[in-house]
């Protein structure tokens, strides 16, 4: 999958994530969980790309280390609105998986790049 591509898709997860949350009800639970996972998600996508401009190998992986926390935060969110919302439970695993998915590449990543710089030095 080149750059490109990833950046599409995490701006893409950024959006479905949105969708979803103009769809859940408003109630004392979803408020505090959905401004979280909007924040969350929506950062991982500007992280990414500002991954992508990093000025050095070190500057790339730091960023891609606040993409991995931004996504896991985001799962953590939405595995909570899941639980208190099952109407959307199918929706919120799809992200779920999109959102573990995401998360799986930029790990490795992160390892690749170590890899690569340790080599470099």
């Amino acid at each position: 999958m080149s750059i490109e591509q990833l950046k599409q898709r995490y701006k893409e997860f950024a959006i479905s994530v949105a969708e979803l949350i103009r769809e859940l009800p408003v109630n004392s639970i979803n408020i505090p969980y959905c401004n979280q996972l909007i924040r969350s998600s929506s950062s991982s996508a500007a992280n990414y790309l500002a991954a992508c401009r990093g000025k050095s190998t070190p500057d790339f992986i730091n960023k891609l280390k606040i993409v991995e926390e931004e996504l896991d935060e985001s799962i953590f969110f939405m595995e909570l609105l899941s639980h208190f919302n099952s109407d959307f439970k199918e929706k919120i695993i799809a992200l779920i998986n999109e959102g573990n998915e995401l998360l799986a590449i930029t790990v490795q990543s992160i390892k690749t790049s170590r890899i690569k710089q340790k080599i470099n030095k």
